[in-house]
C-alpha cells in the first residue's frame, strides 16, 4: 500500500488533522497504524458477511503478521514494515486489536461484564495507544500508563456516545454491572437502549470515563511541552465529548454528539503554540 493510500485511509479519521503535524516518518507510521485498524474494525463490523468468513478473514491477518515479524512477504500487511522496523512496535499489540475484533466476530457483545468490557477497552483501543506511542517516542513505563487510562477513556466515551446504533446491530456494551445498578434487567439489545433509566447506566460508565481521563490529563501534563499533539488533542476531544453527554444524559431519545471538526483545528493550532 502506498503512503497516499494510507493517508487517505487515516484521512477518515476525526484525528487526521492531529496526526498530519507530526513528522513525516512518524506521520506515515501513525498513518499505517490507524489504517490496520480501520481495516480490521471493518471486518468486525462487516454486517454482510457470515462470521466464519469474518473470522477466516483475521486469521489470515495472523498469518500476514507471522510472515511480516518473520522477514518474509506478508501479503496485505506489507504496508506495516517501514513503522515496525522503524519503531520496533510490539507484534503483541497488533495482535491484540485482532483480539478485540475477533470477540465482536465470535458473538454480538452484550451487556458483558466489567472485566470482560476492560479487556476489550485493552484491546481494541489500549493496544493502539501501545503502538502510538512508540511512534512517538515516550519513555516505557509514562507510555503503558497513557495507554491504559487513555484508550480507556476514549473507548468509554464511544461506546456512552454509540448506544444507539450498537443496538441496532445487536450489541450493548454498557456492562451488566452499569445495568444492574440502574435496575435493568436486560432482554435485547433495543430493549435496553429504550429504558428510560439508561441515563442511570450511562452516567455510572461514564464516572469511569471521567477517572480515566483525569490519570491520562496528569500524565500528559507531566510529558515536555511540544510533544504528543495528537494523543493530546484526543485527550482535549473526547473529554469535551464526554462533558456534552453528561450534561444532555443518556436518557431516550438521544442525539448523537459528534466531533467539532473545526474545534479540532484550531485546538491543534492551539497545541502546536502553547503545547
Amino acid at each position: 500500500m502506498s503512503e497516499a493510500a494510507v493517508a487517505a485511509g487515516a484521512s477518515r479519521s476525526s484525528f487526521y488533522a492531529g496526526m498530519r503535524v507530526l513528522p513525516k516518518v512518524e506521520r506515515h507510521a501513525m498513518f499505517a497504524i490507524y489504517d490496520f485498524c480501520r481495516i480490521v474494525d471493518d471486518i468486525a463490523d462487516d454486517q454482510q458477511g457470515n462470521r466464519t468468513a469474518r473470522a477466516a478473514q483475521l486469521d489470515q491477518w495472523r498469518r500476514d503478521l507471522d510472515a511480516l515479524y518473520a522477514g518474509r512477504d506478508a501479503g496485505q500487511a506489507n504496508f506495516l514494515r517501514s513503522a515496525v522496523d522503524r519503531f520496533d512496535l510490539d507484534r503483541r499489540d497488533f495482535e491484540a486489536v485482532i483480539d478485540g475484533m475477533a470477540m465482536d466476530v465470535d458473538r454480538d457483545i452484550c451487556w458483558p461484564g466489567e472485566a470482560e468490557l476492560d479487556l476489550y477497552c485493552d484491546c481494541v483501543a489500549s493496544a493502539v495507544g501501545r503502538l502510538s506511542v512508540r511512534v512517538f517516542g515516550m519513555e516505557r513505563e509514562p507510555g503503558l500508563a497513557l495507554s491504559h487510562h487513555l484508550g480507556r477513556a476514549l473507548q468509554l466515551t464511544n461506546i456512552l456516545r454509540d448506544i444507539d446504533e450498537d443496538a441496532a446491530i445487536g450489541r450493548v456494551y454498557i456492562p451488566a454491572e452499569a445495568l444492574a445498578v440502574a435496575g435493568i434487567v436486560p432482554a435485547t439489545p433495543q430493549q435496553v437502549a429504550a429504558d428510560p433509566r439508561m441515563d442511570v447506566a450511562g452516567r455510572w460508565l461514564a464516572a469511569r470515563a471521567e477517572r480515566h481521563f483525569n490519570q491520562a490529563g496528569k500524565l500528559l501534563a507531566d510529558q515536555p511541552r511540544g510533544l504528543l499533539i495528537a494523543p493530546r488533542l484526543m485527550e482535549i476531544a473526547y473529554a469535551r465529548l464526554l462533558t456534552r453527554m453528561i450534561r444532555t444524559g443518556w436518557a431516550p431519545p438521544r442525539q448523537r454528539v459528534r466531533t467539532n471538526k473545526l474545534r479540532l483545528i484550531l485546538t491543534v493550532a492551539r497545541l502546536m503554540v502553547t503545547g
